[in-house]
């Protein structure tokens, strides 16, 4: 969907049962279904792509999928390991139609190593990754992040990319892999390398014991919160300290430096939520934004993003009318070209709404030849 935004043609194939996100009735015990019955995990996922089903266990399916290849920059497929070579679209079998492919395959562990056949989703790549102890309560339960696909995404999306580069500069394809497990591992990169360097284990964060307490989170009297990020904590400390009406703190023996605010630090959080718990959010927001020079933000939630101007302006999230579920927000891939912007085009393909004007179109079938196919069960 990333490339799709930046322009490229992208084409979804699906079986004709069809993707089963069609079929999710639900996230996180919500309902999933949008006005008209579609999946709004569907719809969010797949904008701007065109979609043809078909059988790749029918013989005419297959070569379909074989004269695609011949026509295509991009192949990417995220079949378990050993499924792609049994249906006949591993790489092997598609650089004989297209030498030049560049051939992307998304798995849960990877290519290589005694787990590479294993399946995984998102959360059983945040588990093997130690993405599940990065956050979280200090009782050692698991939090979820739930942004391994996201990652994942675009570090497919990244290696792609690079292959076409590669090929401009080269003249040759080539296969690339990318794992749920090596993307989640690689998105911690500054914690997780000074662990591995050190031989040390980070602690989790969890913010009544945090290591610093101008980079943390606290609640107001509204029940909203505000994060701090601050990492040089001597700079900014007497200027907090005014701005929150704690002058008393700045001289502290207890808290006049970071090493000592380190070593009190638990008292220190618990004197700073008594203090934000008195006033509401925007007062100090108010109050901050006069004090100059300190580096916070507002919690926000996701139904907050649509109303933030900073989101607007940049066109995080955009307007779009779709002609099933009408004006609704979509989320635009964050990337800014000042001569070929992004934009929202067009909405999830209906399940093989492009499969004839494909075949057509783009490998020169007729309708005679589609009727067979239909009558014969390789497409939709």
């Amino acid at each position: 969907m990333m490339l799709a935004d930046m322009g490229a043609e992208v084409i979804k194939i699906e079986s004709l049962d069809g993707d089963h996100g069609r079929q999710l009735g639900r996230v996180r015990g919500h309902s999933a279904e949008t006005k008209g019955g579609l999946s709004a995990y569907f719809e969010g996922m797949n904008r701007q792509k065109l979609g043809i089903a078909l059988d790749l266990k029918n013989p005419r399916g297959l070569k379909i999928i074989h004269q695609l290849v011949a026509e295509s920059d991009i192949f990417v497929q995220n079949f378990r390991k050993g499924v792609a070579e049994r249906l006949g679209v591993g790489y092997e079998d598609l650089i004989g139609h297209n030498p030049n492919i560049i051939y992307a395959s998304a798995s849960g562990y990877g290519p290589d190593g005694p787990d590479s056949d294993k399946p995984a989703f998102a959360l059983t790549a945040e588990a093997r990754a130690g993405a599940l102890w990065w956050f979280g309560p200090d009782d050692d339960t698991p939090h979820e992040l739930d942004i391994a696909d996201q990652i994942a995404g675009m570090m497919l999306s990244y290696g792609v990319i690079g292959a076409v580069v590669s090929r401009e500069r080269f003249g040759f394809g080539q296969k690339v892999d990318v794992s749920h497990l090596g993307s989640m591992i690689w998105a911690r990169g500054m914690q997780n390398g000074i662990s591995l360097l050190q031989d040390f284990e980070m602690p989790r964060f969890e913010r009544k014991m945090a290591g610093q307490v101008l980079w943390n989170y606290y609640k107001c009297a509204d029940g909203e919160w505000i994060a701090f990020s601050m990492g040089q904590g001597d700079r900014y400390w007497p200027t907090f300290c005014k701005a929150i009406d704690r002058r008393d703190l700045i001289e502290n023996a207890k808290f006049n430096n970071m090493t000592v605010r380190f070593d009190n630090r638990m008292e220190l959080i618990q004197i700073l939520d008594s203090v934000f718990v008195t006033l509401p959010r925007a007062e100090w927001e108010r109050r901050l934004k006069e004090a100059g020079d300190l580096i916070w933000e507002r919690v926000q939630r996701t139904l907050d993003l649509p109303n933030d101007p900073q989101v607007i302006a940049n066109d995080y999230v955009v307007d779009f009318n779709h002609p099933v579920i009408g004006p609704s927000k979509w989320l635009q891939t964050p990337v800014t070209y000042n001569k070929t912007p992004l934009s929202t085009r067009k909405m999830a393909p209906a399940h093989g709404e492009d499969t004839e004007e494909i075949l057509i179109n783009l490998l020169g079938y007729d309708w005679d030849e589609i009727l067979s196919l239909k009558m014969e069960g390789a497409i939709l």
